[in-house]
């Protein structure tokens, strides 16, 4: 779950507990090119307060002035983009349409177990019922934006996710730097005093210890990225070892070819099977001909956008509408 919807729901639980009434709108299809995912969250209340986006801002005017003439007492579902006037007057890019579910909420009791689950880094799925309008929450085993039927909306709620950057250095900088903005939490290991002494980049949270017992500690899960940076192999095979045998989504080496056989040769002698191995990302990044750290910082990211996003679409239930612009774009595995 990113930062902003995140946002949403604690804004919506703080203004019900305020005795304000709440409107929380969520994109559930979208075709052509739309400026936002699925899922997406906008809530607004009675008396004009708001937070989230489900389109660039033009969408989301409308719907304060329709909220203003006439606040929603019921569940609707709206679609914006269907004809040339309403593309000219909302500007929603390339022709895209949005379909968006607008429910009124009552019960920021029935919000707070969505909030305790993400800090708790766990997955629920809040199911609710277009006719009834009640709401339920569930844990969930699988990991996707959400299942629309129009007579049922279920969407996953989750931790955000967590890079762990092992070893400090330009590449380490860069990383830290730009992760933020796809909404990983920044995390850092390196027990050479030397390399932390000259870290330049704020905002990131400091692990202490050697690189396994950091691991351990850290608890991966499925949305947690480990990645080894620091080109000595005592530092990185130390996080490997233990971060191979982990849930981690996501474990990955900088280095190169020759390097990575090396390196997979010795992990099979640490206590790692075959399969364990045969998990690590590396030589890590996507290939973008990087030369710079700050090329190789965005290859990585790049890689993992691309892995996250195919995931989820992979994951999903097949009834759930996705922008099929962005299905042609995935490799399946």
């Amino acid at each position: 779950m990113n930062a902003v919807d995140y946002q949403v729901l604690k804004s919506a639980v703080s203004w019900l507990q305020q005795g304000k009434r709440v409107a929380m709108v969520t994109v559930v299809r979208n075709w052509g090119s739309a400026p936002r995912p699925l899922g997406s969250l906008f809530a607004i209340t009675d008396d004009g307060d708001f937070t989230g986006s489900v389109s660039g801002g033009c969408i989301e005017d409308d719907l304060m002035q329709r909220f203003a003439a006439a606040f929603p007492e019921r569940i609707e579902l709206v679609r914006y983009g269907i004809s040339a006037e309403q593309m000219q007057r909302f500007g929603l890019p390339c022709g895209g349409t949005l379909e968006l579910v607008i429910e009124p909420l009552s019960d920021a009791a029935a919000l707070t177990p969505l909030l305790d689950a993400v800090a708790g880094r766990k997955l629920v799925q809040r199911r609710l019922d277009m006719r009834s309008g009640k709401a339920s929450i569930e844990a969930s085993e699988a990991d996707f934006a959400l299942h629309f039927d129009e007579q049922e909306l279920l969407q996953v709620f989750g931790p955000r996710w967590r890079l762990l950057i092992i070893g400090c250095g330009q590449v380490s900088e860069y990383l830290a730097q730009m992760a933020p903005a796809l909404d990983f939490s920044v995390y850092l290991n390196d027990p050479r005093e030397e390399q932390r002494r000259n870290w330049q980049v704020d905002d990131v949270v400091w692990l202490d210890g050697m690189p396994d017992d950091a691991v351990l500690a850290f608890k991966p899960d499925r949305r947690t990225v480990i990645v080894t940076l620091s080109h000595d192999p005592k530092i990185d095979d130390m996080a490997l070892m233990e971060a191979l045998k982990t849930d981690a989504f996501y474990v990955g080496a900088i280095g190169s070819m020759a390097s990575t056989e090396a390196r997979k040769e010795r992990l099979l002698t640490l206590d790692l099977s075959p399969q364990q191995v045969s998990d690590l990302h590396a030589p890590i990044g996507l290939s973008i001909l990087s030369r710079s750290p700050a090329e190789i910082a965005v290859s990585v990211l790049a890689e993992l956008v691309m892995l996250r996003n195919r995931g989820r679409v992979a994951v999903s239930p097949s009834s759930c509408a996705v922008n099929t612009d962005d299905l042609r774009m995935v490799e399946r595995p």
